[in-house]
């Protein structure tokens, strides 16, 4: 019981410093919405306890397929606080801001081609948009999806050559995935390959979709400003963070597929071979 009081607290504190990590950075340069950024934190960190007190799946999936949610986590933070690094450079350079700013500015003009996701980022700002705003979103954006790119690679690798998550011990999909019903109709295997698809499709093509959306969105209602730091900050995490979060599930679905396939192929097997022995 004091571990998972342990764990649970442990798991809320980084869930709740993740989203003060804007704030907590870009001191002094936060604008008024450290509140709202505050109390959302707590709220996070809320639930996260709960869920990771709880000895029953709810809502977090592959909670007992570590390193599944903390690679996630870690990949999340780093976007999050590399942009929170890029924002305070503007107001308070320093040799670390300056560091990451010059990384920011050689992946984004190197990913800022005819028709590539930064390119449609870059796009959806207003046509009056200053320079220097237009600089600091394509640093941004060029910065988040590198790193949720290379996430992406890490991921492969831990699923293909570590053979995640068969190392990790049993693999139980109910308490893995409490979204998923094994029982909804039709066979699991299908499902879960059809779902696995769906979300990697999806992943790959929201990098695009999204500035497509929010454009049209604000040519109808109203321009989107990114001059705020929390703004910018937020917006360019969740652009580059869901999508490869959503094909990260998509690939973790297909492994779980293959291994179930692979024991079904087994048992098949197995039950051939006693009834040929009879």
């Amino acid at each position: 019981m004091v571990t998972n009081v342990f764990g649970a607290a442990m798991r809320a504190f980084l869930v709740w410093l993740l989203i003060a990590t804007p704030s907590l950075i870009l001191t002094g340069g936060a604008g008024e919405s450290s509140q709202l950024v505050v109390f959302f934190a707590v709220l996070a960190a809320v639930f996260t306890f709960v869920e990771y007190y709880s000895s029953f799946p709810s809502i977090v999936e592959f909670r007992f397929a570590a390193p599944f949610n903390r690679h996630r986590f870690v990949t999340i933070f780093a976007i999050i606080a590399s942009l929170s690094l890029v924002c305070k450079g503007v107001f308070q350079p320093t040799a670390l801001t300056l560091t990451v700013r010059h990384w920011g500015d050689l992946l984004g003009q190197a990913i800022d081609v005819p028709y590539s996701p930064v390119r449609l980022v870059v796009l959806m700002l207003h046509e009056n948009a200053s320079v220097e705003l237009v600089e600091i979103v394509r640093t941004a954006a060029g910065l988040a999806y590198s790193i949720s790119l290379l996430s992406l690679v890490i991921f492969i690798l831990l699923v293909r050559v570590a053979k995640w998550p068969s190392k990790s011990g049993a693999f139980n999909v109910w308490v893995n995935l409490p979204l998923f019903d094994p029982t909804g109709g039709g066979d699991v295997l299908v499902r879960l390959k059809r779902d696995a698809n769906i979300n990697i499709i999806f992943g790959f093509l929201l990098p695009f979709l999204i500035p497509a959306v929010v454009k049209t969105a604000t040519d109808l209602v109203g321009n989107l400003t990114m001059d705020d730091p929390q703004t910018l900050i937020w917006t360019m995490s969740a652009w580059a963070f869901l999508p490869a979060s959503m094909i990260m599930r998509g690939i973790a679905m297909g492994r779980v597929a293959e291994m179930i396939e692979e024991k079904r192929r087994r048992a098949y097997a197995q039950s051939d071979a006693t009834a040929q022995a009879i």
